[in-house]
């Protein structure tokens, strides 16, 4: 007796399960699961993997071409000219030039009287009219205010400067002068002229027997010697050599408080010592002049120059007696450029004096008397500079004299 389901009904039911639809569901999700598991893993290698390195691109070759000026002006935005319209000329700009300056040498004088005199050779801050031209005896670089004629009587001595200490009203002299009153006496003297090397001479003479030329007469040797004179001069002096003096006039033990006739010039005024070639002299410099406005920038610049000027100096060291250069006058003219600020920018000699050294101290004057400040806008030339030639003449007639000139234009 069987207890087990029959064969047939055993058959049915393995039929009906593999024909249920939900075991194809369920395994259809399963796959699709581990297809999705799987795809994530082959992501999660390739991301961890480092990537290869990508090829190069080949360089390519690059053709380059011009542009035409219609082209540039479009892809500049602008509009490109037509060559077909007709071309219109630009106005020329000119450039800056000076202004012109007039004829004639630029002089340092007194206010003049504003009269014009047709005959003026000369350039100065105001017009003015004389009947005569004369200039002063007495010229001097130091001043303040020019005037014609100087303040000091006798030779000025001394810097110039005010804070000058006070000195002595008198010593019961006669005269002016701050040595007390001697006879003083006679100063030792030995001047002896140059002697050339002499060779000796000895020669046997029969004085019986006659020959033909003249008789030489034995000498011996001497060598040469170097003088300090022209002229042979031996003075035996008497007392203590000093010069006589007459004393000044007035009291000891008085204080004198009034400036020195050196500082008298610069705070009242003097005579400029320009040089007036052709003027014949008198008590004080009265000119005809023509007014010109950038005469006081040249005047500026002559009295910063004359400061500084000392030539006496560089002669003394080269000829102590004033023998060697003292026959001639002496005359150096300067080429000077400045800048817009006044500053020296190139000086060249013109004409040389035919002394090195006074050229030389010509142009390291103007070296340390600048700078100039302030030149005129209307001297600058298109390169902002200013140019002008500045002369320097020494008189060496009577004694060295300095005197400054610029050149006419």
């Amino acid at each position: 007796m069987s207890t087990g389901p029959s064969v047939p009904e055993q058959g049915y039911r393995r039929k009906r399960r593999r024909n249920d639809p939900v075991r194809y569901l369920i395994a259809f999700l399963l796959a699709l699961l581990a297809q999705g598991a799987l795809f994530g893993v082959l992501i999660l290698f390739a991301a961890l993997q480092p990537a290869p390195p990508r090829p190069s691109k080949p360089a390519s070759a690059v053709a380059m071409r011009p542009l035409s000026a219609q082209e540039w002006a479009k892809n500049r935005g602008q509009q490109a000219p037509n060559p077909n319209a007709p071309q219109t000329s630009k106005p020329v700009e000119k450039k800056k030039e000076p202004e012109k300056r007039p004829d004639g040498q630029v002089v340092d004088v007194a206010p003049g009287n504003q009269q014009e005199a047709p005959d003026a050779k000369h350039l100065a801050e105001t017009n003015n009219k004389v009947e005569k031209e004369t200039r002063a005896k007495e010229q001097t670089a130091h001043y303040r205010n020019a005037m014609p004629r100087t303040t000091a009587r006798s030779a000025r001595e001394g810097s110039g400067v005010s804070e000058e200490s006070g000195q002595v009203a008198g010593n019961n002299g006669l005269g002016a002068d701050d040595t007390p009153m001697n006879k003083g006496g006679q100063k030792p003297a030995f001047e002896l002229p140059d002697a050339k090397r002499k060779q000796e001479i000895a020669l046997k003479q029969d004085p019986n027997a006659p020959g033909p030329g003249m008789d030489v007469a034995n000498r011996n040797e001497s060598d040469e010697v170097v003088g300090n004179s022209k002229r042979m001069r031996i003075q035996v002096g008497s007392g203590e050599g000093e010069d006589g003096s007459e004393g000044r006039v007035g009291s000891p033990g008085i204080a004198r408080l009034m400036p020195s006739q050196a500082v008298m010039d610069q705070i009242i005024g003097g005579a400029p010592n320009d040089h007036l070639k052709d003027v014949e002299e008198g008590e004080g410099t009265f000119l005809n002049t023509r007014e010109w406005k950038y005469a006081s920038f040249f005047n500026r610049v002559k009295q910063s120059v004359g400061t500084q000027w000392n030539p006496n100096a560089a002669l003394v060291r080269r000829d102590p007696t004033g023998q060697t250069y003292s026959g001639k006058d002496r005359y150096t003219l300067l080429s000077v450029t400045l800048d817009e600020r006044g500053q020296v920018a190139d000086i060249t000699i013109e004409k040389s004096s035919g002394l090195d050294f006074l050229d030389l101290e010509a142009v390291e004057s103007f070296k340390r008397a600048q700078p100039f400040p302030n030149p005129p806008p209307g001297l600058l030339e298109n390169d902002s500079k200013v140019r002008f030639s500045f002369g320097f003449f020494m008189e060496m007639g009577g004694g060295p004299r300095m005197r400054l000139f610029r050149q006419p234009n």
